[in-house]
């Protein structure tokens, strides 16, 4: 498009252009797209985006002013390094544009100093004479963007308008992140994510048995976040400056797992060359965290048993005691522990001095409303992972919100959050995430609970067979039930079954259920 009147600064080789309404409207070629309907976004919200400009040029400066102040931003401009700097730490700004080569305080200066003060404000460098290494210079120094001279208002307009862009979805994702860690009265260290009752109470119990020093066991299903909760109560605790140590209990073979416990001396084994420090040294004065406790070999329990009760830690090959050791225990396990103490995979004692506290983690099928909030912080946090900062993230439709509420979720929040990945590795900037766009997962297993009451004769019936003998079994069970609780009224259990009296003389009869015969019971 020709433009018939323009208006220039210019300084050195730099020139900032700027294009009138009027200008515009004189044009008698086709009405195009301006930078405004490109990068659209309100008058207000412009408004709310903070730019400093920072450039020794005066002419320069001044023109990127009246150019940024046109397109609606609230912007600062100053004359050195020494005045951004100022600026910068007496108010936040957004966005920084800055030119390169200014004394005492260079752009690359102002560059480390943002990076530094760790605020996300986005930070783009004015280069005279670009080169291949200068731009990578101040990139890697941690700059968002660099803008060559000459550069057009056109080029400036559609920068700052990216940039905008990205200011935008960060504060979204700060607000969404904020507004989830509110409903789950966390505190901004919190990676506990969920307003069920069933979850509160196990975050409210786990935040209370922080303060303390007594042993947690953690228990539930694979995938519900037990290392979550002892991380969690690990950095509310007393100890937190002190590292927390993790061990799978079921990952190692006995002699191995032992050694990497305890230590071992030097020629306690073929191959053992130093003495090793084991993982109970490392952890003294924090936390230990045995995840899958109920896997740990019967011999080794009994030796964990000793430090738990003295703190008195013997390495492998050793005679003597090696270590006295502060720590505190925290256990996980995906069974009932009291299964493991009949079936002998644990000791009784050392569930009794690890399971001082239980904190049961609920399944994500018990907590389907936290499922949503989930979706979001995983997308979110994968996508940003995934793409660049300046794409505009896509969004999860209600649609695919209850979709992901319908499914089983048999490997629970860590299922829920791969499936998120998959969705956000694969979207589009913009996209509107259906359901079509999630992973499909064929799962046919079938839980414990699940199958409870039924039989494995029933279940190798005909369907139609199986199924009136399963009705006619929970009919004859429900109704005896219903008259027991009713007294024997049958008008009352009528309504507590909100069924009519027909119905259920019917059913009684049907299935021969024995009721009272005094005519004062309501029959």
């Amino acid at each position: 498009m020709t433009i018939g009147t323009t208006t220039t600064t210019q300084s050195g080789c730099a020139s900032v252009t700027r294009t009138t309404l009027g200008d515009r409207r004189r044009n008698p070629e086709p009405f195009q797209p301006s930078t405004a309907d490109l990068i659209a976004a309100p008058a207000a919200v412009r408004a709310t985006i903070r730019v400093l400009v920072a450039d020794d040029d005066r002419s320069l400066r001044e023109g990127l002013l009246s150019t940024i102040r046109a397109e609606g931003y609230d912007v600062t401009a100053v004359g050195s390094g020494v005045d951004a700097l100022n600026e910068l730490r007496n108010s936040h700004f957004d966005v920084v544009l800055t030119d390169l080569h200014m004394v005492p305080v260079s752009g690359l200066d102002i560059v480390q100093a943002v990076v530094q003060s760790k605020r996300g404000t986005l930070v783009v460098v004015i280069t005279g004479n670009p080169t291949l290494a200068s731009n990578f210079d101040v990139l890697r120094a941690g700059a968002w963007d660099y803008l060559s001279k000459p550069f057009s208002a056109t080029h400036l307009q559609l920068l700052l308008g990216r940039a905008m862009h990205v200011v935008l979805q960060r504060r979204e994702l700060a607000e969404l992140r904020g507004q989830l860690l509110r409903k789950a009265g966390h505190s901004e260290q919190a990676t506990l994510l969920g307003t069920s009752p069933a979850f509160r109470d196990a975050v409210r119990l786990a935040r209370r048995v922080a303060q303390t020093d007594a042993s947690v066991l953690i228990i539930g299903e694979s995938g519900t976040g037990k290392e979550l909760f002892a991380q969690f109560i690990h950095q509310n605790s007393r100890r937190a400056l002190k590292p927390m140590v993790a061990i799978n209990c079921a990952a190692l073979p006995e002699p191995l797992l032992e050694s990497e416990m305890f230590g071992h001396r030097r020629g306690a084994f073929t191959g053992a060359d130093r003495d090793k420090l084991g993982l109970l040294e490392t952890a003294h004065g924090g936390t230990m965290l045995l995840d899958e406790v109920t896997e740990m070999p019967i011999a080794l329990q009994a030796k964990l048993l000793r430090v738990i009760q003295d703190g008195v830690v013997r390495r492998v090959g050793s005679e003597r005691t090696d270590a006295v050791v502060d720590v505190r225990f925290i256990s996980a396990t995906n069974r009932d522990p009291q299964d493991a103490v009949r079936s002998g995979a644990l000791r009784a004692d050392l569930l009794y001095r690890l399971r001082v506290v239980p904190v049961i983690v609920p399944s994500l099928r018990d907590r389907k409303e936290d499922i949503p909030l989930l979706a979001a912080h995983f997308f979110a946090e994968a996508w940003a992972r995934h793409h660049p900062m300046s794409t505009s993230a896509p969004r999860l439709t209600t649609a695919t919100l209850e979709h992901l509420r319908r499914q089983p979720w048999r490997g629970n929040v860590r299922e829920l959050q791969n499936v998120m990945e998959h969705a956000a590795v694969l979207a589009e900037s913009g996209q509107a995430i259906e359901p079509e766009d999630l992973p499909v997962v064929m799962d046919n297993k079938v839980l414990p609970s699940e199958r409870e009451g039924l039989s494995s004769e029933l279940l190798r019936e005909k369907y139609h067979i199986a199924k009136d003998r399963l009705v006619t079994q929970f009919e004859r069970v429900y109704f005896c039930d219903l008259v027991d609780r009713a007294g024997g009224n049958l008008a009352r259990a009528a309504r507590m079954a909100s069924i009519d009296r027909a119905t259920l003389y019917r059913l009684i009869e049907k299935h021969h259920i024995p009721i009272p015969r005094d005519p004062a019971l309501g029959r």
